[in-house]
């Protein structure tokens, strides 16, 4: 089974699906780690989109079951059609914020308040980030996640991103129960 997270940055999708890990048999892929070239500090250089694509497509058909974290809304159609389970974490944009900023103090710690270069792109970061619900921004944003959750050819679950971790993995775990035996009644009728 293929299960995709994905919501606004923030929202805990990556926290979720290693969560999801511990407690099942999924192999766990974050699309940060084949989007950002690893450096100090980190999210600095992008990974050009083919060779992203190509990580990610051999990671994933190597494992039966796998949670990717992470926004793929510009990757490409096949993506589209790759997954059995879409989870949608959508959180309040306040509480989202804030907890940004507690990360980006926890990430960077005395830098953030010393190397300009590091307030700056936070700053940055913090005000894109801010920008998910505003409908008229062009990046990552509430409408273009809608807009793609209508193209994707799979089962959808938006979760409450402010329900209890244990909670959306009730929620969760239903739900992966359910599907996998819808499949197996659809794989041996």
């Amino acid at each position: 089974m293929k299960i995709l997270i994905f919501g606004a940055s923030g929202s805990r999708t990556t926290t979720l699906a290693k969560e999801i890990e511990n407690k099942t048999n999924f192999k766990h892929l974050d699309v940060d780690d084949y989007y950002w070239k690893k450096t100090k500090p980190p999210f600095q250089e992008k990974i050009p989109l083919n060779k992203r694509n190509d990580n990610l497509k051999a990671d994933f058909e190597k494992f039966e079951n796998v949670i990717v974290s992470g926004s793929m809304v510009s990757w490409g159609k096949e993506w589209e059609t790759s997954f059995d389970l879409a989870i949608f974490i959508y959180l309040n944009n306040t509480v989202r914020i804030q907890r940004l900023e507690n990360r980006e103090t926890e990430r960077y710690g005395e830098k953030l308040l010393t190397n300009k270069t590091m307030q700056r792109d936070s700053k940055a970061f913090l005000k894109w980030a801010n920008q998910y619900e505003n409908p008229n921004f062009t990046g990552r944003s509430l409408k273009i996640h809608n807009d793609w959750i209508a193209l994707l050819k799979c089962d959808i679950l938006r979760i409450d991103g402010g329900v209890e971790l244990k909670d959306k993995m009730e929620i969760i775990l239903t739900k992966i129960v359910f599907l996998r035996n819808l499949i197996s009644q659809n794989n041996n009728p």
